[in-house]
Parts: structure tokens; C-alpha cells; sequence
């Protein structure tokens, strides 16, 4: 069974993606720093399970989806899936989203359910919760560091990629310690972040989310209900959002159609890509109990 290349669109912009199988789609959104090969072992095994998986390159993560106005506003980021999902003639999917990619499918389920058979997050919790309240936890803040970071436009965009991208190797080493990726995968994010634009693209998502005005948005529509059954997936030694934290901010309210909550024992930041047998066994339970 091989991967399939697929174009999407959503006005001038064109999205590409991987897939791999067929029958219902479940929808695939990496994070950063990443790209859609993130999903390389979750494609094969959602296809073996009767399923069309596809994993979407985000805005911005390819010279033909960069937005000539750098608008990378969670409001657009979600408008392009909704736009791959029409695409798709599906009139609901099972989205399946990592760091980046979870935070847009905790903004579609809330923004978008009726387009959605169920939702599965990896690496970042309720993403208005998280926007809120996460640094409250000094040890949080302390992890966030990156974040703040990123706003300094030019000088960080500089650090990133000098000596090689030395910066992202040690992101991923800090997010999950102890893990080390298979040959090539590391390498194939760099490259990613190397074509001309992609980089400033990929920091747009931390200059946009960190606005006043997302900061300071009123705290009913900071903690949005997800109308969508959801999983959610922290790896145990997350070194990037801390797993209790994590747990902490998913709170059941927020989830009117159902929340499950799952440590991942022995896995960082990418779960999926460090325990994959255990993440794709959950997330095809979660899809098969969602079908209905």
C-alpha cells in the first residue's frame, strides 16, 4: 500500500498532504517544529484499519501556502482545514491533531463540530485553558521559555537557524529525553524549515498566538467548549508542556460530548512517533468507539 501526494486548496493558497488508504477520512495536523511525515507510522496503520488517512502540511510549511498577508490567527488556520474537509466531500472526519495541529482541532470542534466525528490531541491541552492559565505554573513558565522567545522577530528567526538549526535538535532532545529519532526524520523537519519563508511561517503561529489581543480575550470564549468527543495524549516525560499540568487544564466542562485523558508511559513531546503501536491502538479504538 503507498502513500499518495494530495493538493488541497483554501483561496490562493495549496496545501499538500499524505494519505494512505481507504474508507472514512481521519485527518492528520502535525505541530512544530515538524512537518506532515510526523504521521509516518499512524498513515500505514489507520489504512490497515479501514481508514483514508491523510496528513495535511500546515500554512506556511511550503512555499505555496505562506500568506502574502502572515496571517496565521487560529480563526485561519482552521478555516484551511475546514476547506481540505470540503475538499474531501466528507461531510465529517475524525481529526487526529499533534502540538499545533491539536490546538486547531480543539478551535474546529469548538468552531466547526458538526464537521467532526471525533477529535484526538497529542502534546498540548485545551488550548484556551493552556493560553490562560498554563503559565500560572512556574514550572510551565519556566518550559515556555521558546515562546517568549519567538516574539523577538529577526534575532530569533537568526538563533533558529544558525549552526545548522542546532537550536530545533536541542527542542527535540529537551521535549523528549531519552528518545532518539530515526535516521532521517530529524533531518527532514530541517529541511522543511530551510526553504525560503517557512521558517518566519512557522514563528508566525507563536507571534499570532501571543498578541494582546489573544492574551486578553474574555474568559468565556478563553475556555470554549469542544462539542466533539475527544482524547487527549500526554506523553509522561513531555518536556515541553509538563503531563500534570497537561492533565490539569483538561477540565470536563470543556468537553460536553465526552473527554478521555491518557498518560503515555515512556514518551516525551511526540508520542506518536516514539510509542507508536500504543498511540495508534488508542487512536483507532477512540475512532471505532466514535463511528457511530
Amino acid at each position: 500500500m503507498g502513500v499518495e501526494t494530495l493538493t488541497f486548496s483554501n483561496g490562493p493558497l495549496r496545501f499538500s498532504a499524505q494519505a494512505m488508504g481507504q474508507g472514512p477520512a481521519v485527518l492528520c495536523l502535525h505541530g512544530f517544529p515538524d512537518n506532515a511525515s510526523s504521521f509516518r507510522h499512524q498513515l500505514p496503520a489507520l489504512a490497515e484499519a479501514g481508514y483514508r488517512a491523510i496528513a495535511l502540511t500546515l500554512r506556511g510549511y511550503e512555499p505555496s501556502s505562506i500568506p502574502e498577508d502572515g496571517d496565521y490567527s487560529m480563526g485561519a488556520l482552521a478555516a484551511d482545514v475546514v476547506a481540505v474537509i470540503d475538499q474531501l466531500e466528507e461531510s465529517e472526519v475524525h481529526l487526529v491533531g499533534h502540538d499545533w495541529g491539536a490546538a486547531i482541532a480543539y478551535g474546529i470542534g469548538a468552531n466547526y463540530p458538526d464537521r467532526l466525528r471525533s477529535v484526538t490531541t497529542m502534546a498540548v491541552p485545551h488550548a484556551g485553558r493552556f493560553s490562560r492559565q498554563g503559565m500560572r505554573y512556574l514550572k510551565q513558565l519556566r518550559l515556555s521559555w521558546y515562546m517568549g522567545f519567538f516574539q523577538l522577530k529577526g534575532f530569533s528567526d537568526y538563533w533558529v537557524r544558525r549552526d545548522t538549526f542546532a537550536f530545533i535538535r536541542r527542542l527535540w532532545r529537551d521535549w523528549s529525553p531519552g528518545w532518539t529519532p530515526e535516521e532521517g526524520v530529524l533531518e527532514s523537519v530541517i529541511e522543511s524549515l530551510s526553504v525560503p519563508g517557512v521558517l518566519p511561517a512557522a514563528l508566525g503561529y507563536y507571534r499570532a498566538g501571543l498578541t494582546m489581543s489573544a492574551l486578553t480575550q474574555p474568559v468565556e470564549e478563553a475556555f470554549f467548549k469542544v462539542l466533539v468527543p475527544t482524547l487527549a495524549l500526554s506523553g509522561e516525560r513531555d518536556g515541553c508542556i509538563d503531563s500534570t499540568i497537561f492533565e490539569g487544564l483538561m477540565r470536563d466542562e470543556d468537553f460536553p460530548e465526552g473527554l478521555r485523558f491518557q498518560r503515555i508511559a515512556d514518551a516525551g513531546h511526540f508520542p506518536h512517533q516514539e510509542q507508536p503501536g500504543v498511540i495508534n491502538g488508542l487512536i483507532i479504538e477512540w475512532i471505532r468507539q466514535n463511528s457511530v
